[in-house]
């Protein structure tokens, strides 16, 4: 993975002379880059936005008839 900004150029340059790492991997990394001019800082993507779902509808009451509401209504009381 190449190194991406200068920022980090340099924290594998302190790195190395630390001997936290070996000049191989600073060689690797920094060759992954190339000659390219590297930005001072990279920003982080910013994150996608996760959509947000509407509730099921609910289905609608069937109507009932007058008739069938009054069948109703005397069935349960009796």
């Amino acid at each position: 993975m190449p190194i991406k900004s200068q920022a980090q150029r340099r924290k594998f340059a302190e790195l190395l002379v630390a001997g936290k790492i070996s000049p191989e991997v600073f060689e690797r990394w920094n060759r992954g880059a190339g000659g390219k001019e590297l930005p001072e800082r990279v920003k982080p993507k910013a994150r996608a936005k996760t959509k947000r779902t509407t509730t099921k509808a609910k289905p609608k009451r069937k109507t009932t008839t007058r008739s069938a509401r009054r069948k109703k209504r005397l069935a349960r009381t009796r």
